[in-house]
């Protein structure tokens, strides 16, 4: 436990420690939204169209997270655009943002003069080399997504959960379904550090997955998606560093670890409470 503390005392570990706390914290509060609505297949084809952007911001020689940000908003607003407009299959215009983005990176990338960069830390990410840079970029997105969903809230739930019935009250549905789908790219590129384009979808879904055995309840399910979230993050990020393992997939092997306990003692306790109701009815 000393070992565990000392850690502390080290610059790169409170990074890694507060990227893992605001991380929770997004991908609690925008994993809710994108499970609660039933939109995972386009947040992975978000995910993956990033790419393009970070091969550009190596190709053009400038920061590959912005890139990737950049990437990923133009990505879902064409997903968006598409679908709503261009009367495209959902299905079809993922699959061809996803494809076009992970060509364009591989791409631009091969195109990159001098030696190829390492990507093992975008793919799968690396928690412990988050910079104080890249925590300041998670702050402020944790900000904006926290005070944009408090303001909003029953816009939100309103514009999300029954569309029809928002648009024949005049609401603001397709303006709130852009900036919705945008802050959900902006979730996933910023987080990319944390966990990487594979894996970053997980971070997205498994908390949120945890959460939903214990409530239905939109709010609620975001505090357990944060607290799973972040328990399944210094979890990971700590058997990561004793055992000298890719952070990244520590922390989603640790996520799902803590589902299946909590899905078998669900299960376990389920049984047992309706035996014991068989037996007092008998």
């Amino acid at each position: 436990m000393e070992n565990l503390i000392a850690l502390f005392n080290f610059g790169f570990f409170r990074n890694a420690f507060l990227a893992a706390l605001v991380a929770s914290i997004t991908c609690g509060i925008i994993g809710t939204y994108i499970v609660s609505r039933r939109i995972v297949f386009i947040s992975g084809g978000i995910t993956h169209a990033s790419f393009g952007g970070i091969g550009m911001g190596y190709y053009f020689g400038f920061d590959p997270i912005l890139g990737a940000i950049v990437f990923g908003i133009m990505s879902a607003l064409g997903i968006e655009f598409f679908t709503k407009r261009a009367d495209l299959r959902e299905d079809s215009a993922i699959a061809m943002l996803w494809s076009l983005g992970m060509a364009l990176g591989v791409i631009f990338i091969f195109l990159t003069p001098g030696y190829a960069p390492n990507l093992m830390s975008y793919l799968f990410g690396n928690i412990l080399t988050v910079s104080e840079g890249d925590l300041i970029y998670l702050f402020i997105l944790a900000v904006f997504v926290i005070s944009f969903f408090l303001i909003f809230y029953r816009m939100i739930i309103f514009v999300s959960f029954d569309e029809e019935f928002a648009l024949t009250n005049n609401a603001p549905v397709r303006l709130f379904n852009a900036l919705l789908i945008s802050l959900v790219a902006l979730t996933i590129v910023l987080n990319i550090r944390v966990v990487g384009i594979i894996l970053v979808m997980s971070l997205l879904t498994i908390p949120q997955a945890i959460a939903n055995l214990f409530t239905k309840r939109f709010d609620v399910m975001i505090f357990y998606s944060i607290l799973f979230g972040f328990l399944g993050s210094i979890t990971g990020l700590t058997i990561s560093y004793i055992y000298d393992i890719p952070s990244g997939a520590a922390i989603i092997f640790t996520l799902v670890v803590i589902y299946g306990l909590m899905k078998t003692g669900f299960i376990i306790f389920g049984k047992a409470n309706l035996k014991y109701r068989e037996n007092i009815k008998g």
